[in-house]
């Protein structure tokens, strides 16, 4: 496996590779892997014959006040995992590369980035698709894949990579939890031990609406009053936002007559956890 912090050492392997008749699939992370970043990495390996992973703490996708300087950085033991998970290359760029001097461009997706996440964390999501479109014009991948626990974050990139015709397969990956139900997260080892034995019942909140919704309740309101009755009595939490929204256009919505994402944010102390659920009415 290469690993390199080179954008032309990575944008000649990638073509050398699609002129060896390759096809060639991207997993964008920033680092300190877990399972679930390593299962993005799994089905890319099952997509397409080369995957290349990149390794950036995008500096423009946090807010004034966010975790980027305490965002860990685990590089030796991420190039070991994602060798392991069948990784061909790693590409480790830093914010010069990505961001060389005079740069002035930026990819901004409205509408779909401004409820959720995108209403508590300005400019996010313009660092987002913006460094994904960087990685695009790099690797230039058939496919890139990214994890469903940010359905936001996956939605935004789907518009950007449809809107802009870039020619790029996105393909979702499921969330992988805990054995106690636990969306796995990078920031998960900021939690104290009470922060972390409280934190299982945002799924815990997430499934009895699942549970409510197959047992015929449709209503969203109700759906949601689920979940923030199961985290409304751990001292721990504290939501920042439950919706109901389509999973496609993120709007909101009023009856799940069809699939309905559910989505939240809830704080654990001080770290903020994302999490969702398809919710799929019985037919």
């Amino acid at each position: 496996m290469i690993v390199t912090d080179s954008e032309k050492t990575i944008s000649a392997l990638c073509s050398d590779w699609r002129a060896e008749g390759l096809s060639v699939g991207l997993v964008p992370t920033m680092g300190a892997l877990h399972r679930g970043h390593l299962s993005l990495v799994k089905t890319a390996v099952a997509s397409v014959d080369r995957v290349v992973v990149s390794i950036f703490v995008n500096p423009t996708q946090f807010a004034a006040g966010e975790d980027l300087d305490r965002y860990p950085r685990t590089l030796q033991q991420d190039c070991e995992q994602v060798k392991k998970a069948g990784a061909c290359a790693v590409f480790t760029p830093d914010t010069v590369t990505v961001y060389p001097e005079g740069f002035s461009s930026e990819v901004r997706v409205s509408g779909i980035t401004e409820g959720l996440c995108g209403a508590y964390r300005p400019g996010h999501f313009d660092g987002v698709s913006t460094v994904c479109a960087v990685l695009f014009g790099i690797v230039k991948p058939e496919v890139a894949v990214f994890g469903m626990k940010d359905a936001q974050q996956l939605a935004v990139i789907r518009r950007m990579v449809s809107d802009l015709r870039m020619g790029v397969d996105i393909v979702a990956a499921p969330i992988v939890r805990e054995a106690d139900g636990l969306a796995m997260s990078s920031r998960n080892r900021y939690l104290s031990v009470e922060e972390r034995g409280q934190a299982v019942l945002i799924n815990t909140g997430l499934e009895k609406a699942v549970s409510l919704c197959r047992g015929g309740e449709k209503n969203c309101a109700v759906l949601k009053e689920a979940f923030l009755q199961t985290v409304s009595n751990a001292s721990k939490l504290r939501v920042q936002y439950a919706e109901i929204v389509d999973p496609d256009t993120l709007l909101q919505v009023e009856t799940a007559e069809k699939t309905v994402l559910l989505a939240v944010a809830v704080f654990a102390g001080k770290t903020r956890l994302i999490d969702n659920v398809l919710i799929r009415p019985e037919v």
